[in-house]
Parts: C-alpha cells; sequence; structure tokens
C-alpha cells in the first residue's frame, strides 16, 4: 500500500518478534495503548490490563478464557490479527505471566466499543489511540469544565489556581 496513513506504525511481525519487550514495558509502568497493523494500517491495539479493567472490557467485550504467555502471544499473533482481519477473532486475548494479566490484544474496533468511542468517518483509516478525526459531541454532551471537575479537590483546585497564576488568566 503506497501513501501508507501510520508509515511509522508497527507491524504484526514487528510486535511478535518484541512481546517480551512489550510486556517488560508494560510491567514496568509504560502502559501508553498503542496499534499496530501490516502496511501502516492499524489493525489491533495492544493496551493495559489496567485500562481494560477500568473500563470494564471484561463485562463489555469479555475474554479469552486463560491469560496467555509471551512467547504463546508471539507465535499466535499474525493468526490473530489474520482473523481480526476476516472479522472472525474472538474476544481480547490477555498476556502475562504466571497467570497474572499485564496487556490485552484486541482488535482496534473492540479497542473503540470498549472506550465508548465512535466510529471513524467511511473511507477514514485511523489508528484509535490516536485521535485523527473530527468527532461531534454526542446528544446530551457538555463543555468540559475544569472548574467543576474539580470542585470536589482541594489539591486540583490549588494546582489550577498556581497554573492560572502563572499564566495571568483568571478562573472559570
Amino acid at each position: 500500500m503506497s501513501g501508507s496513513p501510520y508509515p511509522d506504525l508497527p507491524s504484526v511481525a514487528d510486535v511478535a518478534a518484541d512481546i517480551a519487550g512489550v510486556l517488560g514495558r508494560f510491567m514496568h509502568g509504560e502502559t501508553h495503548s498503542f496499534a499496530f497493523g501490516d502496511d501502516g494500517v492499524p489493525e489491533a491495539v495492544v493496551a493495559s490490563y489496567d485500562q481494560y479493567d477500568d473500563l470494564g472490557g471484561e463485562d463489555t467485550l469479555g475474554r479469552y478464557q486463560t491469560v496467555v504467555a509471551p512467547e504463546v502471544l508471539a507465535r499466535q499473533l499474525p493468526e490473530m490479527v489474520a482473523a481480526m482481519r476476516h472479522g472472525t477473532f474472538g474476544p481480547p486475548v490477555l498476556v502475562g505471566s504466571d497467570a497474572e494479566p499485564v496487556l490485552v490484544v484486541m482488535s482496534t474496533q473492540q479497542y473503540r466499543a470498549m472506550r465508548g468511542d465512535d466510529e471513524p468517518p467511511r473511507d477514514v483509516i485511523d489508528d484509535p489511540t490516536v485521535r485523527s478525526y473530527d468527532s461531534a459531541p454526542t446528544p446530551g454532551s457538555t463543555r468540559f469544565s475544569l472548574d467543576e471537575w474539580s470542585k470536589d479537590d482541594a489539591f486540583t483546585q490549588q494546582m489550577l489556581d498556581e497554573i492560572r497564576q502563572e499564566r495571568g488568566t483568571a478562573g472559570g
């Protein structure tokens, strides 16, 4: 595919070859979700198990019956992504060691569903871990207010006040 939308996107082979490194980074606090796929097209996402758990992933998406060891994932990842391409991939796969999940592999559609994100416009190739298209507010949504968000947290209010003083801006 010429002019791929995400030329720096890791390929399936890249992720499979470095799954032990990916697991290690997630275990040591580098837990930013990332997409990967072939030809610069996002096809799958690796997310932390904590994010999956916090967002109710198991309730909305289910889960593979066991926690998969990294070396097993490395062997099976090409087949998993092929199933994602054909729409036959099952529930997200939990990966970890000693039966403790650390990360989760899922399709880009599953990642959007877990996060409650909308689908990209037709014919837009999108990395769901990095919003790349405009979307309209959903019905009933309201403007985000830092003051409303921080109203019950004195520490956060103090931090906002300090930032505003440094910038010379008023609250609200």
